[in-house]
């Protein structure tokens, strides 16, 4: 289902993904509008999915997440990677993504996890009691230059 956004739903989706703890009072400043109105259309948002949560980024190494790893997963299922393999990728707390992928594996995974140690064990633990999985490839990050989870939302070109 496709949602149409005019230029304001753009700007306060823009505006809440800068910062989510904006109040709906600075938020009806910046896009000119009384608060009720902004309220109303955040909360439209927000029953549409377009908005689907507001989250705290937090260091990972603060709290002793210091290894990222992606993984490369290659299914018994072959192009019919199954939603049960991936459903049990989502369940580990220490899976941070899963994506269903094009090529020769299936599924792409990024985990966090402590240090190598807590990697082998949620590949011992977890990863190998789902029962599908053929083979893994795990790429260890040495250094993170950019890690972002906004997205680029433009405004709609104006015609005439």
């Amino acid at each position: 289902m496709e949602v149409i956004l005019d230029d304001t739903d753009i700007k306060i989706l823009n505006l809440i993904q800068g910062n989510a703890r904006i109040s709906n009072a600075d938020l009806a400043r910046e896009v000119n509008m009384a608060p009720s109105a902004v309220l109303e259309r955040v909360k439209k948002l927000e029953q549409k999915k377009v908005i689907k949560q507001y989250n705290a980024v937090i260091n990972p190494v603060a709290v002793q997440q210091k290894l990222l790893a992606f993984i490369f997963i290659k299914s018994k299922e072959g192009f019919t990677c199954s939603t049960e393999t991936a459903n049990s990728l989502a369940a580990i707390p220490e899976v941070q993504e899963v994506h269903h992928i094009a090529g020769e594996d299936c599924f792409l995974v990024k985990v966090r996890t402590a240090d190598s140690a807590g990697l082998m064990e949620l590949m011992r633990n977890s990863l190998r009691k789902i029962p599908n999985i053929l083979s893994t490839k795990t790429t260890i990050v040495l250094e993170t230059v950019k890690e972002d989870h906004q997205l680029v939302i433009q405004q709609k070109n104006k015609t005439g």
